[in-house]
């Protein structure tokens, strides 16, 4: 969203938006939303309006507080893109699509075995509840 606003909101609205994401419950997020679709409205009506129809915008908040902040954000997600970009630039050339696929899984695999064992911030703590909602 940050692509279509001017320079000049951008630290606000970010700041605006970091209240709703930083909500309490999805009652009080709604609420914000609300307040910061009311402000930002006038200057950027198709792009609130977009954002007020997501529905999935709150999803974060069915999981436990203590990684939803995790959960939230895609840093894992991208630095593990990163780096598997990374590994694909330094081979080069695959001989077919099949051996593309296959030097990936294995990355995906290792990646795995590496980080089995690790717990990433808040997911020790809410374990039984993760299990009891899946």
């Amino acid at each position: 969203m940050l692509g279509y606003v001017r320079k000049n909101d951008r630290r606000e609205i970010i700041t605006d938006f970091k209240a709703i994401r930083q909500a309490e419950n999805l009652q009080v997020a709604k609420e914000r939303l609300a307040a910061f679709s009311a402000k930002w409205e006038s200057s950027y009506k198709r792009r609130i309006k977009n954002l007020v129809q997501m529905e999935e915008l709150f999803t974060f908040f069915s999981f436990p507080t203590a990684i939803r902040q995790t959960i939230y954000s895609t840093n894992l997600i991208e630095s593990f893109n990163k780096s598997l970009k990374k590994m694909v630039r330094r081979k080069e050339q695959f001989p077919n699509e099949g051996a593309l696929d296959r030097f990936i899984m294995t990355q995906v695999m290792e990646y795995n075995d590496k980080f089995e064992n690790r717990a990433h911030r808040g997911f020790k703590d809410c374990h039984d509840t993760l299990d009891s909602m899946f």
